[in-house]
């Protein structure tokens, strides 16, 4: 029989180990959010949305990628028109007071010497403004290759999971300079993705428990971040760590107050389960009552954009990156560095013998609650600032890109998860380049169907002898 690790003569050290690997976590994230809040603070915003005025604005770039300076456009609507032109970075914005469709034209007479619309039926374009909000307006030129040239719309134009640069679908042509493109942007989403994956799949793991309400951990996440930052004026930094430790106290309390009181009762996985949706629903509609139905925009100023050699990305996305593989190397550390992960991992593989074994499995499925949470609120903040824009049904809409995620890797282990979501997030950015992008995210599940029927338990799942 295989030895297992047990905890329970030393909880305090367990205790000790879980709060030094969120400790690395909250110090580590805190550097790099840092850097990102004073890079952000460095753009000053063209325009700056309130309560009674919205911005209509966007980027536009030449077929090379570079800055298209000196374009001119228009925005009539119900509130007058308005002028703009684009600076220096390509950047143009507009200030409108009053809610409804407008139209934005582009004078194609101000565009570069040899620049052309690549699109010229869609000038002039309509787009809905509410005041509070920003709307984007494309205006992509040339054959420019996605996400890295052409128009990007001003951030807060939606909130949409996945739009934190155009794609263009199938349109512009597959080149070697658009795969870079998508591929580099899909591994982003993936490595953002795995943040949240990687908890649902714990608490799968050592409860055996689908949490669809999981997705709205990472909704509570990017929301704590924009009331910190739009509503109580803290710093970036500041904001994101309390809504990580909020995030973290969330999940504590839910299994306290919750699950913990449900297998008490002895309530099964299918029943509990059905409860997780229906906790979905009311905190979904809950947000929506507390902070509209429109984007929020956890910081307003323009990402600034950084060319690496072919790739355009921005320094968001970049530090978004970063902070979440710094994350996802703590929680690795974690599971196999420290006693209380290896216990993890006991309860995960059997929990009856990981009891007898003298380990204490609720209070083991308490700690996978508070990192799972924290680690899906986390994720909430950095999604909010590689979508460029958070809404009350952010998680909801990537609930089913995370389930897949972990299903692929291989139900209840975390570096599965890790590696289901890096798949997916590529097969969802990269399919943009031979189907329209509003069908990205069934192009992923496609992938996972068809990966699941050649091998059922996942990628890093173990194969179950029945009977």
């Amino acid at each position: 029989m295989r030895r297992v690790a047990t905890t329970g003569r030393s909880p305090h050290r367990a205790r000790r180990n879980l709060a030094l690997a969120v400790l690395t976590l909250l110090l580590t994230t805190s550097a790099v959010l840092t850097s990102t809040g004073a890079a952000t603070a460095a753009t000053a915003a063209q325009c700056v949305t309130d309560a009674s005025t919205a911005c209509v604005g966007g980027t536009i770039r030449t077929a090379a990628g570079e800055p298209a300076v000196g374009v001119k456009l228009t925005v009539d609507g119900p509130g007058g028109s308005v002028e703009a032109e684009t600076g220096a970075d390509g950047r143009w914005s507009a200030a409108v007071t009053t809610a409804g469709d407008y139209t934005v034209t582009l004078d194609e007479d101000t565009l570069p010497e040899g620049e052309q619309l690549r699109d010229p039926a869609g000038n002039p374009r309509t787009v809905v403004v509410r005041l509070g909000s920003s709307a984007g307006a494309l205006f992509p030129l040339g054959g420019a290759a996605a996400g890295g040239s052409g128009a990007t719309p001003d951030p807060g134009a939606s909130a949409a999971p996945g739009t934190n640069a155009p794609s263009t679908g199938a349109s512009g042509g597959v080149t070697a300079q658009r795969v870079l493109q998508q591929g580099v942007s899909g591994l982003v989403f993936g490595l953002l993705l795995a943040l949240a994956s990687v908890g649902l799949s714990l608490i799968y793991g050592t409860t055996g428990l689908s949490n669809f309400a999981h997705g709205e951990q990472v909704t509570l996440g990017a929301l704590l971040a924009y009331f910190g930052v739009q509503v109580l004026g803290q710093p970036l930094i500041v904001a994101g760590l309390l809504a990580v430790v909020v995030g973290a106290a969330s999940g504590w309390a839910q299994d306290a107050g919750i699950w913990h009181k449900l297998r008490k009762r002895r309530l099964g996985p299918t029943q509990q389960m059905i409860v997780t949706i229906g906790l979905s629903m009311v905190l979904q509609y809950a947000f929506q009552y507390f902070v509209g139905g429109g984007p929020l925009r956890i910081v307003r100023e323009n990402p600034v954009p950084v060319r690496i050699g072919p790739l355009l990305l921005n320094q968001q996305s970049i530090f978004s990156a970063l902070i979440a593989l710094v994350a996802i190397a703590a929680v690795g550390y974690f599971l196999l560095g420290t006693r209380t992960g290896r216990a993890t991992r006991a309860v995960s593989d059997n929990p009856a013998l990981a009891a007898a074994s003298g380990i204490s499995v609720e209070r083991i499925v308490r700690i996978v609650w508070t990192l799972g949470a924290g680690l899906a609120a986390l994720g909430g903040v950095l999604l909010g600032l590689y979508f460029n824009a958070t809404a009350w049904n952010m998680g909801g809409a990537i609930l089913l890109l995370m389930f897949a995620a972990v299903t692929l890797g291989g139900l209840g282990t975390a570096f599965g998860a890790l590696v289901g979501s890096i798949v997916i997030g590529l097969v969802v950015e990269l399919s943009t380049l031979v189907i329209p992008s509003d069908m990205r995210y069934a192009g992923a599940l496609v992938i996972l169907i068809l990966v699941l029927l050649v091998r059922p338990q996942g990628i890093l799942g173990r194969a179950e002898r029945i009977g």
